[in-house]
């Protein structure tokens, strides 16, 4: 039998799990007012944070049973949520990775869940947020938590505010590493546009490559006729290069492309862009057409490649 004071820390313990389960809604069928139990979604975004992975590791980094994460991945499969594809290395074992569908749902928890956090803390006075997250800490250490081994980027949907992002990076970014004039920036103003206004979600898409809460990246695919899609606006903050970003943007619009029902890809770049034009090349583009013109405040050479699918 425990003594006394053993006793009373054990209920002071779970006095705190009854206080803090109910705080952040963990009693609730649904977490978050979704359509997902908080296991589900602690898969959903697990996969976010994952370029590709598998059931078995998905088990082990959540300590849950495999039959229960198979039976939520299968869930997620007949939903929609998530694309299966050979492993490279055992052809026996599936990689996973979240389909367009379910970047969406994971974009919709993560933000709601920002807002819930954000409206909790902002009940505090400063000093009180900076007590309790130090507080969290503490219980973290001494429970032994295990380090986070965050994703170094998650890819998302596009939503309100991302457009004027990405309009002014690409003005920014140009101008400083090329020298291009104003005339890109209102370029690429003019493409966002149309994409905006035009938007057909079964055919088009946009992808924002999003690190520690920032955007660094985007890439857009376009209908430009029933069978052939344009890839536009690939960028990379130069903060999060070499991290695979501009090879994953390229890949996710090469398998939307494909599911979409297009039997081309084709881009229009500059051949000084060699860092894109090297991700086209290895991503299976061949350049088909170049041409000499005088654009944003210089002389260039316009390429056109193509990917057929």
């Amino acid at each position: 039998m425990p003594t006394r004071t053993a006793g009373n820390r054990i209920e002071a313990v779970r006095r705190f799990n009854r206080f803090y389960t109910k705080q952040i809604g963990l009693l609730q069928e649904r977490y978050l007012r979704s359509p997902f139990s908080l296991a589900e979604a602690r898969v959903i975004y697990e996969l976010a944070h994952h370029e590709k992975t598998t059931a078995t590791e998905l088990s082990s980094e959540l300590s849950l049973d495999p039959g229960y994460v198979s039976r939520i991945l299968r869930g997620f499969s007949q939903l929609g949520l998530v694309d299966r594809s050979p492993s490279e290395t055992d052809r026996r074992k599936r990689k996973l990775r979240l389909s367009k569908m379910g970047q969406v749902a994971f974009a919709k928890l993560n933000a709601r869940s920002q807002r819930e956090i954000g409206t909790t803390l902002a009940r505090l006075p400063v000093r009180d947020q900076g007590r309790l997250i130090q507080a969290m800490h503490t219980i973290a250490e001494l429970l032994g938590a295990e380090p986070e081994h965050p994703a170094p980027y998650i890819l998302r949907p596009h939503r309100p505010g991302d457009m004027g992002w990405v309009v002014q990076r690409h003005g920014a970014l140009y101008a400083e590493e090329y020298g291009w004039d104003m005339h890109f920036e209102a370029f690429v103003a003019e493409i966002v546009s149309r994409f905006v206004r035009n938007f057909d979600p079964n055919m088009e898409r946009c992808w924002i490559a999003e690190k520690e809460g920032e955007n660094v990246g985007s890439v857009f695919l376009v209908k430009k006729s029933r069978s052939v899609a344009k890839l536009r606006l690939l960028i990379v903050d130069p903060s999060a290069r070499g991290l695979g970003i501009g090879a994953r943007l390229v890949d996710e619009c090469i398998a939307f492309a494909r599911q979409a029902g297009y039997r081309t890809i084709t881009l229009w770049t500059n051949s000084i862009l060699s860092a894109a034009r090297h991700i086209y090349e290895k991503a299976g583009f061949r350049l088909v057409m170049e041409e000499r013109h005088k654009s944003f405040g210089h002389d260039l050479i316009a390429e056109t490649w193509d990917l057929k699918l």
